[in-house]
């Protein structure tokens, strides 16, 4: 096994750089270079100097022993001071005088999952942490970093395990009268089944979390839909007339809303029109707003009519409210009143949509579990038609025990592997 080193820390002048050592030669490496190292764990005052004995920098050395480091190996950290020219010299050390690679982007984490420190679902946790924008994908990611998944897989695959068993002895004991064990072997399938089942329900809004929201802006022309979002964007994101139909195509902003990655959509207003162009972005402002996860939907104070909400989750206020009388669901883009309120409201919706409990997060457990509920829900079947072949059910129990073991990275995860790290930095 190589040794790879890699600067840990952002490439470019900083205070200080942490270049990562890890492998066999890791403490041998730092050692010869800070003369000695302190204690495993602890943090040491060195002076680092090439193979020639001239000084490279004065560094803090901290090293890690195998098995109790990030990647499972022995590992050693060198924080140096992060000009450029020290941090070229002390990686230019490491290749000539030592012999060590430079590591690949997410080696150091590829090889923390093959020494077992991390599950597959706790690298990609990691690779949402690293590109993580708003509090929410932070808190998301910091849990399925701490292992929340592969805890949940455990229990799942510990009643998979035991249904198995019951079925095998079944098989094993078919001429001994050993009793019927179909209700014990139904429970700890149905078990799996409805913690699947709850689970698969609440990953949508769980994954949107990483991905982002979408709320569209949803009414008819001059309802202020453009102007609305102008004001949540802070800068002149649309145009805005007086003349109906000026928006023609979808317009999107990216914001933080409450700790949410939420896109605004301002759509054309809705009306009907011969206006050929108008009629085709009024035709794709509906779709959008259909798909998204909430609609904010606005009724010019002096309209005369309503816009009924799609679902129960749809926010209608009433726009241009300096235009009319004061309302509880009036918002004023000139006077800035209801905005905050507003705000508030799209927070609560969004809130309520990720409050189902629930750790999966990515379209890859989802199709895992869909796969796992599946072969469940066949030996479920098999078991209640009162007379099926044993060595079926425990077929279909495998099949799922194999869909939750590619949940967490146990068996066949080459194909995503490569796809995970391309998206790691050469530290990582």
């Amino acid at each position: 096994m190589d040794t790879i080193f890699a600067l840990a820390s952002a490439r470019g002048k900083s205070g200080v750089a942490v270049i990562r050592i890890s492998g066999p030669c890791a403490h041998a490496t730092a050692s010869a270079m800070a003369g000695s190292l302190p204690p495993l764990r602890q943090t040491g005052l060195r002076m680092l100097r090439d193979g020639s004995g001239e000084r490279l920098d004065s560094a803090l050395v901290v090293a890690f022993a195998k098995g109790a480091s990030f990647t499972g190996e022995d590992v050693a950290e060198l924080m140096v001071h992060g000009s450029l020219a020290t941090v070229t010299a002390i990686e230019r050390c490491l290749a000539q005088d030592h012999g060590l690679r430079m590591a690949q982007p997410g080696e150091f984490t590829r090889r923390a999952l093959d020494n077992g420190m991390m599950d597959l679902t706790q690298v990609e946790a990691l690779s949402d942490l690293l590109e993580a924008e708003t509090e929410s994908q932070r808190r998301q990611a910091l849990r399925v970093l701490d292992g929340a998944i592969g805890k949940v897989v455990a229990g799942w695959r510990a009643h998979l395990v035991k249904a198995a068993a019951l079925v095998e002895t079944s098989i094993d004991f078919v001429e001994e009268d050993v009793g019927n064990f179909d209700a014990e072997i139904l429970a700890e399938l149905r078990a799996v089944a409805d913690g699947l089942t709850a689970e698969i329900a609440g990953q949508r809004a769980r994954e949107r979390v990483q991905t982002g929201f979408e709320v569209a802006l949803v009414g008819p022309v001059n309802a202020g839909k453009s102007s609305l979002l102008n004001a949540l964007a802070g800068r002149e994101a649309a145009i805005t007339s007086d003349i109906a139909g000026t928006t023609r195509d979808v317009l999107e902003v990216r914001m933080d809303v409450g700790g949410y990655a939420v896109t605004f959509l301002d759509t054309a207003g809705l009306r009907d029109t011969a206006e050929q162009v108008e009629a085709i972005g009024i035709a794709r402002g509906r779709a959008r707003a259909e798909q998204a996860d909430l609609r904010i939907i606005l009724q010019p104070a002096d309209y005369i009519g309503t816009v009924s909400p799609s679902d129960p989750q749809d926010i209608v206020v009433r726009s241009k409210s300096d235009l009319g009388p004061a309302s509880d669901d009036g918002i004023s883009v000139v006077t800035g009143a209801g905005l905050d309120w507003l705000m508030a409201e799209v927070t609560n919706r969004l809130s309520q949509m990720t409050a189902r409990d629930g750790v999966t997060v990515r379209a890859r457990h989802q199709t895992a579990m869909k796969d796992g509920l599946a072969a469940i829900s066949n030996a479920i079947d098999k078991i209640g038609s009162g007379s099926y072949i044993e060595e079926l059910v425990a077929a279909d129990i495998r099949i799922a025990i194999t869909a939750l073991d590619s949940l967490i990275g146990v068996v066949d995860v080459e194909d995503v592997l490569g796809d995970i790290f391309s998206s790691f930095c050469i530290g990582k």
